[in-house]
């Protein structure tokens, strides 16, 4: 997944591009919206800051918005009054306050992508499955059978194809696919792996497809 970063301050622009990217994501980061236009054709979502060089992000975004109704913008600001907010919002489709934890700053990106339906390819060969994200399909190549998949089991296994070869913990995948803090202890996400594993998995027992990371969480590798 693609996203175009537009920060001016080096510090800042420097900690999110780089916790992003080990995040699984391809960041695009500029300093100003000068080239903004030329880089959306390729974005799969706008993380935008406010304050910039020239044409502020507000002038930026609504004239990406504009050309580019289909792209996600994220506004990212350390100016918090409710009149910057609503004056972002009408535009933009997500509005985050300076400071912010990077782990919140993932999540509403993760929201924006699936309220947007964005995916991560028309087809991705895994091992003997193949998977057709604008479809909800997984096939077993080799057979030629498509895997059933409940809901709840494609939006996990989506998730770690958004986020190749990161490891991810608990927490971060619970609340990306239900949408509420994990609780420690609660093993709802462990039996759906479990079951999501005895489909995909040549030897549910020895997973090469979901690996477990002990004392972490799950990594897929592509």
């Amino acid at each position: 997944m693609k996203i175009l970063y537009i920060e001016d301050d080096a510090e800042i622009g420097q900690w999110v591009s780089g916790d992003l990217t080990e995040r699984g994501y391809e960041v695009l980061w500029l300093t100003s919206g000068d080239r903004a236009g030329e880089q959306m054709k390729e974005a799969d979502l706008v993380l935008l800051d406010v304050m910039l060089p020239g044409l502020d992000g507000f002038t930026v975004g609504q004239r990406l918005k504009k050309e580019y109704p289909a792209t996600p913008i994220l506004m990212i600001s350390a100016r918090s009054s409710i009149e910057d907010k609503l004056h972002g919002l009408q535009f933009a489709d997500d509005y985050v306050t300076k400071p912010f934890h990077p782990d919140e700053l993932a999540a509403r990106i993760e929201v924006l992508l699936r309220r947007f339906d964005k995916q991560v390819s028309p087809q991705l060969q895994l091992g003997h499955l193949c998977v057709h994200p604008d479809e909800n399909r997984l096939v077993d190549s080799e057979t030629g059978e498509e895997i059933m998949l409940t809901g709840k089991q494609f939006q996990i296994f989506m998730y770690f194809l958004r986020h190749p070869n990161q490891i991810l913990t608990k927490d971060q995948i619970y609340e990306a696919v239900w949408g509420e803090p994990y609780l420690e202890g609660d093993k709802t996400l462990m039996v759906h792996i479990r079951y999501l594993r005895e489909k995909i998995e040549r030897d549910p027992g020895n997973p090469q497809i979901i690996e477990t990371i002990r004392g972490i969480g799950y990594r897929v590798r592509l």
